[in-house]
C-alpha cells in the first residue's frame, strides 16, 4: 500500500476515535512509536499522519511528554437557525452600511474580520511572480496584444482540465474567461434576464451579488436557507412559477459556509431543467474544502446547459489578477457576444502566469496547504467564540471557505455593534449586509482567513467582550 494511503488511513482512524469521544478532549495518543508497530509503518509515516492531524487542530504536540486530542475540536455552541426571509417585505440594499465597512480597508491599524479574501501569508507570491516572468519572456509580444474575446486558450484548456477533479468532462472550449466571478456573474445575468424578471437567491447571500442584481432592475426573492445544507429545496419549489432564473452559491456559501448535499444539487438541476430555468452557479468555495474531496457543483448533473457555472482564482490564489471564468453551456455565444461589447479581452498576461501555475502542479500543491491552514484557523476561530462570546452565540460549522457566521442575541444590533468595535480597531460585516430586507440585524461574518496569532486571539477576546457589554 503506498505511504500517502497509509498516512492518511491512520490519520483517519484518530479522527474518527477522536469525533466518537472515544478519544475524549485532553487524552493522550498512543507514542508514534506504539503506533508505528500496530500498523507496521515507517516512523515518517506515523510522523506524517500526526502532521495532518496537527494541521486540522485535531491534537496538539506538548514538550517531552507526546500527543493529546486538543480542545479545539470540542463544540459547544448550536448552529445558526434557518433563515426565514419575508417574500412579502419591501426591498432596501443598506448601501450607507457597505460603504462605511469598506472605508476601512486602507487603514492597516484595524483588524479586518470584515475581509472576504485569504491573507497575504496565504497566496503563493514568489511562485505566482516565478510564472510571470516566465510568460513574460516566453509570449513573443509581451503580452501586449489582445487575447482571444473567449479568452486564454492555455488557461480555458487547464481549467478544463482541472475540472477532472469534481467529475467534470469539460473541454477547453466550454470555458469563457471573465474578470473574477462577479463578472462572470453579471454577463450570465445579461444573457438570461431582461429587467422586472424575477431571480431566487440564498438568504443570506454575498451583498455584491444583491447590489448587482438589484443595479439591472430585477426582482429578487430571497429563499429560507439552512446554515448547513443551503437552500430549503420545499421553499424553491414553491417560487418555481414566478421565476425567470436561480442563482445560488452550491458549495460554502458567503456568508453561512453551507454546502448543499449532492442529493440536494441533482434535485435543484432536475426541477429547474422541468421549467428550462437556467441556473446561475457561483462556485467561488469549491476548492477550499476540509473534507477528503472536493464536492461536486450542480454543472455535474446538468444534461440541458442550463447550468452557468461560474468560479475565479480570487479566493484561492491571486485577487488582484480579477481571473475568472464560467462555462455558460447553451448560453455560450451570448456571454461571448457581450464580452465583446464590454472589454473585448483579458489581461493576458494574468491570465498565462496562472495557466502556468495550474499546468505545473503548483495550484494542487497550493490549495494542499492553504486548506490546511483554513482548516486549523477555522477551528481557533470556534474556540475563540466559544471562549470569549456571549453562551446564546450561535455559530456556524463550515465544511470549507474562510468565513464564520454568528447569530447572537435578538437584542443586538450589530450594525450599532459595528460603530463600537471600529473604536477599538476591529472591523467585521453586520449581518444586514448581506439581505435586501430588515434581518439578520443580530448576526455578523467573520473571515477566519487572517493570519492566526496572539494579537488576533486577543482582538477575538475583545470583540467577545464587546458583544458581553451590548446586552
Amino acid at each position: 500500500m503506498a505511504r500517502e494511503v497509509l498516512y492518511r488511513k491512520i490519520a483517519n482512524t484518530i479522527e474518527g476515535q477522536i469525533a466518537s469521544e472515544t478519544l475524549k478532549i485532553g487524552d493522550k495518543l498512543p507514542s508514534i512509536r506504539t503506533v508505528q508497530k500496530i500498523y507496521e509503518v515507517s516512523l515518517n509515516t506515523v510522523k506524517q499522519a500526526f502532521l495532518e492531524l496537527e494541521s486540522k487542530s485535531l491534537i496538539e504536540s506538548r514538550p517531552k511528554s507526546g500527543y493529546y486530542v486538543s480542545r479545539s475540536f470540542s463544540r459547544r455552541l448550536a448552529v445558526p437557525s434557518v433563515s426565514t426571509p419575508k417574500l412579502s417585505e419591501k426591498a432596501y440594499q443598506p448601501e450607507d452600511l457597505i460603504s462605511r465597512v469598506f472605508d476601512t480597508l486602507s487603514d492597516s491599524s484595524i483588524t479586518k474580520f470584515s475581509l472576504g479574501v485569504a491573507d497575504n501569508s496565504m497566496v503563493p507570491i514568489a511562485k505566482l511572480n516565478k510564472s510571470m516572468l516566465k510568460v513574460l519572456r516566453s509570449m513573443s509580444d509581451s503580452g501586449t496584444a489582445y487575447e482571444p474575446v473567449q479568452g486564454s486558450v492555455n488557461l480555458r484548456r487547464n481549467i478544463s482540465k482541472w475540472s477532472f477533479v469534481w467529475g467534470g468532462q469539460l473541454v477547453e472550449d466550454d470555458i469563457v474567461t471573465t474578470s473574477g466571478a462577479l463578472n462572470s456573474i453579471f454577463n450570465c445575468l445579461l444573457a438570461v434576464t431582461q429587467p422586472g424578471d424575477c431571480i431566487a437567491i440564498e438568504s443570506p447571500i454575498y451583498f455584491g451579488i444583491l447590489q448587482m442584481i438589484q443595479s439591472l432592475g430585477l426582482k429578487i426573492i430571497e429563499l429560507p436557507t439552512n446554515p448547513i445544507t443551503g437552500i430549503e429545496i420545499e421553499a424553491l419549489k414553491k417560487v418555481l412559477p414566478k421565476i425567470k432564473v436561480c442563482l445560488l452559491v452550491s458549495n460554502f456559501n458567503n456568508p453561512l459556509g453551507s454546502c448543499m448535499p449532492d442529493e440536494h444539487k441533482k434535485e435543484v438541476v432536475r426541477m429547474l431543467a422541468a421549467r428550462h430555468i437556467p441556473l446561475i452557479e457561483d462556485d467561488l468555495y469549491g476548492d477550499l474544502y476540509f473534507g477528503t474531496s472536493r464536492p461536486a457543483p450542480c454543472k455535474l448533473y446538468d444534461e440541458e446547459g442550463l447550468v452557468m457555472w461560474c468560479g475565479s482564482f480570487s479566493k484561492t490564489l491571486a485577487p488582484g489578477y480579477r481571473v475568472g471564468w464560467v462555462a455558460p453551456g447553451k448560453f455560450k455565444d451570448k456571454i461571448i457576444r457581450q464580452k465583446m461589447l464590454q472589454t473585448i479581452s483579458n489581461p493576458p498576461l494574468q491570465a498565462e502566469a496562472i495557466a502556468d501555475f495550474l499546468e505545473h502542479g503548483r495550484y494542487d500543491h497550493h490549495l494542499r496547504t492553504l486548506r490546511s491552514k483554513l482548516y486549523s484557523n477555522c477551528l481557533q476561530y470556534q474556540r475563540a467564540v466559544e471562549d470569549y462570546f456571549p453562551e446564546c452565540t450561535k455559530i456556524s460549522k463550515p465544511q470549507g471557505g474562510f468565513v464564520l457566521w454568528l447569530e447572537l442575541d435578538q437584542g443586538i444590533d450589530t450594525a450599532a455593534l459595528y460603530e463600537t468595535a471600529i473604536k477599538h480597531k476591529i472591523s467585521f460585516a453586520p449581518g444586514r449586509m448581506f439581505t435586501q430586507h430588515n434581518q439578520f440585524n443580530n448576526c455578523m461574518r467573520l473571515n477566519f482567513g487572517l493570519k492566526w496569532d496572539k494579537q488576533l486571539d486577543f482582538d477575538l477576546k475583545k470583540l467577545g467582550q464587546i458583544v458581553k457589554n451590548s446586552l
